[in-house]
């Protein structure tokens, strides 16, 4: 059933975002438009408008933000991807979409304090300092991170 339903939530994004979806939309308000006069531009008129395109947005949220977490999710697999395959990338960095925002911010006061440190004092040092920091705070991530973490290195290693 989730099969199915993730298919056609992919089927519905891209008809929609297609040109002929859009042509379809203009001449379906070009009808209503024309229809106004014969209907005396009355509240049925007015209102089966607003209806039609409700129903429309609805589902379409719900359908775009199911393309959307796909999406998103894709992309950290890959980046996740490239960490885990170039050595010199650090492999705390997969998964740090599931850190709390507090964390994130965090790491990103660890950035803005490396880039004043090496703007003041070019080399390496800083740099050595904020790798041996995040492998410090890395050995207090949750079972979860090694597990995955052991599981790339199993997928990398053969």
């Amino acid at each position: 059933m989730r099969k199915v339903i993730s298919r056609f939530s992919q089927w519905i994004s891209h008809s929609a975002s297609s040109p002929f979806a859009f042509f379809l939309a203009s001449v379906g308000v070009l009808v209503w438009l024309v229809s106004g006069p014969f209907f005396n531009y009355s509240n049925t008129w007015l209102v089966t408008i607003a209806t039609i395109t409700d129903v429309i947005i609805f589902l379409m949220v719900f359908s775009l933000q199911n393309q959307q977490n796909r999406d998103s999710k894709a992309i950290q697999l890959k980046l996740n991807e490239l960490i885990a395959a170039d050595q010199r990338a650090r492999d705390s960095f997969i998964g740090l979409e599931e850190m709390t925002d507090d964390e994130i911010e965090e790491l990103d006061m660890q950035f803005q304090k490396l880039i004043s440190e090496l703007e003041t004092n070019p080399g390496p040092t800083a740099l050595h300092k904020l790798h041996r920091t995040i492998k410090e705070e890395k050995a207090k991530l949750p079972n979860l991170y090694r597990k995955a973490e052991n599981l790339v290195d199993r997928i990398i290693k053969g």
